[in-house]
């Protein structure tokens, strides 16, 4: 993807965000950007789909090795994980979900991962909602992030969305307290994002590293903190413990990610993985909430668990839903516009239903429409 002209002006500029020189700006280690370019080779033969994808299977038969590999990697990206969200007393809060599969946006195939926490915290509402579409890299074509909290008389709403456009990365923020609305937004030149994880290739990213069992030292990545600023991002190795899940000690392996900020202090999560990358734990350091495994996975059900379908947050369904509901919109329309009589009809109906106001609605509209059936075609004769 192309930068922008030397002399366009970022939209973080124009909306009141500093943004430093090229030059300056805080880049990605060179060990993560192996790292994540890893991933990429590692599952791009999965992508490939209708003949490719067969002939490719046909190909890897030759070398068994090769194709159960693939079929590792597949497991390792697409999945589905669910937590409950606990007190530190242990009062059952809310549930987290997270789930990763392959997707087509547009013409490109990719990954879509899509995260929901929802629950109520002294019984006020709130929730999170995360949709991505990341290619096998990690790198973010589209993201949507929703966080709410209703409080009585004093909620707060913040939305995030991230797409690329034109070579850019275009950022638009909306944060709502109260009846007050601040709108941010700004645009950074992909080229410059080399490395950098968001709130959604974050939830994939320290799977994969679980996965691994080890973290590199080094592991320095870009992300955006609050102010929408690019700023530092580190994750490492938290080792081995053992994590009580039904009554039973299991051995989980943990990742550290650290945001830093330009503005506040920095944010750190840690999470435990089981030895099959499923989430076992996910904790703010800080934070009294703690996400957590209650059940350990059964073979079948590794990977399928049952996640609540709640499509106003996710950007794929609701697309459906906006086009679905332009295109009866259209013809609708249509239809009115070839059927004038309509309208003349129904007008009619309801003047005469305001003059007469009759107590029975229903039977008043039979006796309207009463007339109009003798024009219907006779019903054919279907007895023998």
């Amino acid at each position: 993807m192309e930068a922008p002209p030397e002399d366009e002006t970022p939209a973080a500029a124009l909306a009141g965000i500093e943004v430093p020189d090229h030059g300056e700006e805080l880049k990605a280690s060179d060990e993560a950007l192996t790292l994540m370019s890893s991933f990429g080779g590692m599952n791009c033969a999965l992508l490939r789909v209708g003949t490719t994808w067969f002939w490719h299977i046909l190909t890897c038969l030759r070398h068994k090795e090769t194709f159960f590999h693939s079929l590792q990697s597949c497991r390792n990206v697409c999945f589905q994980t669910s937590l409950v969200t606990v007190s530190e007393g242990g009062r059952d809060l809310g549930r987290f979900s997270v789930s990763v599969e392959f997707a087509r946006r547009g013409q490109q195939t990719c990954m879509l991962l899509h995260a929901q926490s929802q629950g109520a915290i002294d019984d006020s509402p709130c929730g999170t909602t995360v949709t991505a579409y990341l290619t096998t890299d990690l790198e973010v074509l589209e993201e949507d992030y929703h966080e709410y909290v209703k409080l009585e008389g004093h909620s707060l709403d913040k939305r995030c969305h991230m797409v690329q456009r034109d070579g850019q990365l275009v950022i638009d923020k909306v944060t709502t307290v109260g009846e007050e609305v601040t709108k941010e937004s700004a645009s950074y030149p992909v080229s410059v994002l080399s490395g950098l994880v968001t709130e959604g290739s974050n939830l994939l990213l320290m799977r994969l590293l679980a996965l691994r069992k080890k973290v590199p030292e080094q592991m320095t990545f870009i992300s955006f903190d609050q102010g929408l600023h690019i700023v530092h991002t580190t994750f490492s190795e938290l080792g081995l413990k053992q994590l009580e899940v039904e009554d039973e000690a299991v051995e989980v392996f943990g990742v550290q990610r650290i945001v830093h900020s330009v503005e506040d202090s920095p944010t750190t999560w840690q999470c435990y993985y089981l030895p099959n990358g499923h989430l076992a734990s996910r904790v703010q350091v800080g934070s009294p909430i703690t996400m957590r495994l209650l059940q350990m996975p059964s073979q079948l059900e590794k990977g399928f668990e049952k996640i609540p379908l709640v499509w106003e947050g996710d950007m794929q369904m609701r697309s459906k839903f906006l086009d679905r509901k332009e295109e009866l919109k259209a013809d609708h329309a249509s239809y009115l516009r070839q059927h004038p009589e309509i309208r003349a009809l129904i007008s009619d109906f309801l003047q005469f239903l305001l003059l007469r106001k009759p107590d029975d609605v229903f039977q008043f509209a039979r006796e309207y429409f009463l007339p109009f059936a003798s024009r219907r075609p006779p019903e054919p004769n279907l007895t023998p």
